[in-house]
């Protein structure tokens, strides 16, 4: 059973990682038109989401 657990964790948190570089590198492209700042945006991730929330609103 703990090992269900430890795979559901694993699962979210590689779920959640991707979204975030995904969802940088959208919210980048669209503000930036760089593909190249997508890229470094999209390793970033979740960083440069929060950062464009808080400038932003």
């Amino acid at each position: 059973m703990k090992e269900d657990k430890n795979s559901i964790v694993q699962k979210t948190v590689k779920t959640g990682i991707s979204f975030g570089s995904a969802l940088a590198m959208v919210i980048s492209y669209t503000n930036w038109h760089s593909i190249g700042w997508a890229i470094f945006h999209g390793l970033l991730g979740w960083v440069y989401v929060l950062y464009f929330w808080i400038v932003h609103t």
